[in-house]
């Protein structure tokens, strides 16, 4: 297990915390018989608390397209609804992708950090998406919480330099709520633990634990983060992750051993940290 500054929260202490305000809790879309249709037609109905501007939606496992085909829509829809009486600010979708996907943004020299061949990760069973987000390439797959929050910018009275932060500290305010003390790089969007600090956020050897990478349209996000709770980081040896040669990849596993939080523990500590800012 990697060291670093953290006050450890375990996982029974947390259990037993009052930080979780009841009316935040949400509930899973899915059941064995649901379809991703269904979540159309049903997303506003599962959201926590109904008073919320924020409505948030637990996908559980999913693959990347289906997840992909949701979001559009959903972001279509904050953009059609944002000047009627009543609209909310977006939506917090929440998922474990499964099958486990690399993703290759548009970049130019993105797809050269694959370092699989078909092959192997054909062996592997993962599989291979491009994204109109920005960034370069990552992975995602069982065990990586990923939240693609779908917000109208406007609201927030916030541009994309300012939104990316602002996820940023949602991040650092998630992890912190565990005893892991993370921060930024200024010049690689995400959040990063460990490491020597040499510079104004600029540290020596610190690992990489959250990966954020969003599109904007009209004012109006999509794609997100994806932080590693419990991830298999050797499928991270695939590529070059976000296409930073040389930095390492963590997860909360690695980090804090046995005093690791659940995933349903990062997710209701990340929606509260969303909660906190967005709620009126």
């Amino acid at each position: 297990m990697n060291g670093g500054h953290r006050s450890v929260v375990s996982r029974r202490q947390f259990s037993n915390r009052s930080g979780i305000r009841s009316r935040d809790r949400y509930h899973p879309v899915f059941g064995p018989d649901c379809h991703p249709g269904d979540v159309f037609d049903q997303m506003t109905g599962f959201s926590s608390s109904p008073t919320s501007p924020l409505q948030v939606t637990d996908l559980g496992r999913m693959s990347y397209a289906e997840a992909l085909e949701l979001q559009r829509r959903l972001q279509s829809e904050v953009i059609a609804s944002r000047d009627e009486p009543g609209a909310g600010i977006g939506h917090l979708l929440l998922v474990e992708h499964d099958p486990a996907v690399i993703t290759v943004s548009r970049r130019p020299g993105a797809r050269s950090h694959l370092l699989a061949d078909p092959e192997r990760l054909a062996r592997l069973g993962v599989e291979i998406a491009e994204t109109d987000r920005g960034g370069d390439i990552t992975y995602h797959g069982p065990g990586q919480l990923v939240a693609y929050p779908i917000l109208d910018l406007n609201r927030l009275d916030l541009r994309l330099h300012g939104y990316l932060r602002w996820l940023e500290d949602r991040v650092l305010e998630t992890l912190g709520r565990f005893g892991l003390a993370a921060h930024r790089d200024a010049d690689a969007t995400g959040a990063w633990v460990g490491g020597r600090p040499v510079a104004d956020d600029r540290h020596e050897g610190d690992r990489k634990i959250c990966a954020i990478g969003v599109r904007v349209s009209r004012w109006v996000s999509m794609h997100g983060l994806a932080i590693n709770v419990e991830t298999d980081l050797s499928h991270f040896d695939l590529i070059v992750p976000c296409g930073l040669a040389g930095r390492a990849v963590t997860s909360l596993k690695q980090e804090l051993g046995d005093d690791a939080p659940t995933m349903q523990q990062v997710k209701d500590v990340l929606v509260d940290a969303f909660r906190m800012e967005l709620d009126e």
